[in-house]
């Protein structure tokens, strides 16, 4: 069955490497992958921003060149977030692309969701050396039910992970929050990188590299130099 990969913007510009270690994860698990060359943003900083034009333009462009696909996957809690919760309400008051968007809709995963309940994979022991404590990103928890299905998948190659305090709280991202509020992004992610320490471990893993990217500026900038910032992609296909 053919999977298109929907890469996100900030994997295709910032950390490429994480792209490859996704598609090496679902050809593993016995799927072909297609990446739609053309794909670009699937319209989220446009839609917080209240632009709907630009952000129906970008979704539209979306659901043109992944519909094809007997399933989509997202490495993004926040990218697939954004697709399957928001697209029906800039798609609302079109039936043809509202039922379109439905069968789109159906077909639309985050990775380890993906991963866990429709490939049903059964990863073998990896070579991970070390502790981690897991980052659960908003969109993913909250708008896709991401949470038992990352911790599912690193106990399978044998990584043990050690609960932070807060793992569910924000990390101070958000998108344009962070530039529109930096003050208050800046305590959010004091925060979680304080519990991150407190943890223990000398990793954190995460599903969506917006939080990845926050919380490993932060930990730099606060003089953090050996804590490690993974995208659980990463961890899962042995490429660290």
């Amino acid at each position: 069955m053919r999977v298109g990969l929907f890469v996100t913007c900030l994997i295709d510009l910032m950390r490429p490497e994480i792209g490859f270690s996704v598609i090496k994860l679902i050809e593993g698990a016995g799927f072909e992958v297609m990446v739609p060359p053309a794909q670009t943003c699937c319209g989220q900083p446009a839609y917080n921003s209240g632009d709907r034009r630009i952000a129906r333009d970008l979704a539209e462009k979306t659901l043109r060149e992944f519909e094809q696909f007997d399933y989509v996957v997202v490495p993004s809690g926040s990218c697939g977030g954004m697709i399957r919760a928001h697209y029906g309400d800039l798609f609302g008051d079109d039936p043809e692309l509202m039922n379109r968007f439905g069968r789109l809709r159906a077909k639309v995963f985050e990775l380890t969701d993906f991963l866990v309940n429709v490939a049903k994979v059964q990863l073998p022991p990896g070579e991970f050396a070390g502790q981690v404590t897991y980052h659960d990103s908003c969109s993913g928890l909250r708008e896709l039910g991401v949470k038992s299905q990352p911790r599912e998948l690193l106990a399978q190659v044998g990584v043990a992970v050690i609960e932070m305090k807060g793992c569910e709280h924000c990390c101070g991202f958000g998108g344009t929050f962070a530039v529109k509020y930096g003050d208050i992004s800046t305590a959010i992610v004091d925060e979680k990188c304080a519990n991150i320490a407190a943890s223990g471990a000398g990793t954190v893993v995460l599903g969506d590299l917006g939080c990845m990217l926050n919380i490993e500026g932060r930990l730099r900038r606060n003089g953090d130099s050996t804590t490690r910032v993974l995208h659980i992609a990463q961890v899962l296909a042995g490429d660290v």
